[in-house]
């Protein structure tokens, strides 16, 4: 039987992972993520998880180890934060271009300068095109549910990709919320233990990341390419499966949040979406037409569902707890995919960037009632003042 408990992000990731019977796991400290490790690790000494524990001299090591104990064909598991999610930077491309189906959970951080530790999105939204599945919890609970459904989705033989399990330092990775426990048993019949197609074997040979020829490269990329056109049929199927087997009703790529009547939307992912939740009920009280809607996830980017999805609406507000310098909006990044997902509708919201959340600041209900307000201007006159807000730093914000 599920059974529940509080439970902080960090321990509820790491009780996913001990569900899915990962078997390798490498860790280094950096907040705020360590917590998944330091419970793993007590699971593993207290004999509560078969599993070997790694512990690197540093992330690039760390995810080295994790590609290698994919190789050999076991389920990996590491994980990491902020500055620590750029040091192993180099290590990305060769395991998704492997396809060694790991798994790295990262409770996100802001970079430096200047030293801040607080969560935002732009460690892990910097590294995002190099063939990971990838996307953002938003409690405690979905993060561990995300762990078992990632393993589902990137172990497939039509995908065998690596994913970047996502949950918001602090936010999420700190404050204990209600978790429901799924069985073990129902866990691996959902999940069964990972079956790599090419492990390494002494007795049984095989190439893994060989020197090769310019003109070897494309067929590589285009297998990658053709991995994340098949993701999205196994991500569906992973998600409502899971939902089927323990009692969840987790939408597959956005979630809409009193949308029914709205005339405009807060488009945001991750933690910030409870607060939006609170702003949005307060709102809908006082007669305003807004409503959210949550991005479950980054990669694959789901094209047809933010076109079908956001075109209902008069205006979006893309709230952004991450940076992109000098890019074609100005804002952050998650607006670029929103504007091209919907270049092509004939049905066409008017759009722009709320930078907020950066630092690790709390996005204030007060914050979030000011882009209703501007949200509800550009409805009603059909465009956008301007296309970025810093909030707290504009007029009107």
């Amino acid at each position: 039987m599920p059974k529940e408990a509080y439970m902080a992000g960090c321990a509820a990731t790491a009780n996913g992972a001990k569900l899915a019977r990962v078997e390798v796991i490498t860790s280094y400290p950096i907040r705020p993520y360590t917590g998944i490790m330091m419970e793993l690790s007590r699971m593993v000494a207290a004999g509560e998880l078969d599993a070997e524990f790694v512990h690197g001299e540093g992330e690039h090591a760390q995810v080295s180890v994790t590609q290698g104990a994919s190789a050999a064909g076991a389920r990996a598991y590491t994980g990491s934060s902020g500055v620590g999610v750029a040091y192993a930077m180099e290590v990305y491309s060769p395991i998704s271009g492997g396809r060694y189906p790991c798994q790295m959970a990262i409770a996100d951080r802001a970079y430096d300068p200047p030293g801040d530790f607080g969560s935002e999105h732009t460690d892990v939204m910097s590294v995002n095109n190099q063939g990971w599945i990838l996307g953002w919890a938003e409690t405690p609970e979905e993060s561990m549910d995300n762990c078992i459904i990632y393993y589902k989705a990137g172990e497939d033989p039509k995908v065998m990709l690596p994913q970047w399990q996502v949950q918001d330092g602090y936010f999420v990775s700190h404050i204990p919320n209600k978790v429901s426990i799924p069985d073990q048993a129902a866990v691996d019949e959902y999940l069964p233990p990972y079956n790599c197609p090419h492990a390494l074997n002494p007795q049984n040979p095989t190439n893994h990341g060989p020197q090769i020829f310019p003109d070897q490269g494309p067929a590589i990329d285009l297998q990658r390419a053709q991995a994340f056109l098949n993701a999205p049929k196994v991500i569906e199927q992973a998600v409502n499966d899971y939902n089927k087997a323990m009692g969840r009703s987790y939408p597959v790529w956005l979630e809409e949040y009193k949308t029914d009547g709205a005339e405009y939307v807060f488009f945001l992912q991750g933690a910030h979406c409870r607060t939006a939740r609170f702003a949005v009920d307060h709102l809908r009280k006082k007669g305003a037409k807004v409503g959210m809607v949550k991005l479950r996830f980054v990669r694959p980017w789901p094209t047809a569902a933010v076109c079908e999805v956001l075109s209902k609406f008069k205006a979006v507000g893309v709230v952004e707890s991450q940076t992109c310098y000098g890019g074609a909006m100005k804002g952050g990044e998650l607006q670029h995919e929103v504007r091209a997902s919907l270049y092509d509708s004939p049905k066409q919201p008017v759009c722009c960037s709320f930078m907020a959340g950066l630092g690790g600041e709390v996005i204030s209900l007060e914050e979030f009632y000011n882009m209703a307000k501007i949200l509800e201007k550009h409805a009603k006159q059909g465009k956008c003042d301007q296309y970025v807000y810093w909030c707290g730093f504009d007029n009107g914000i």
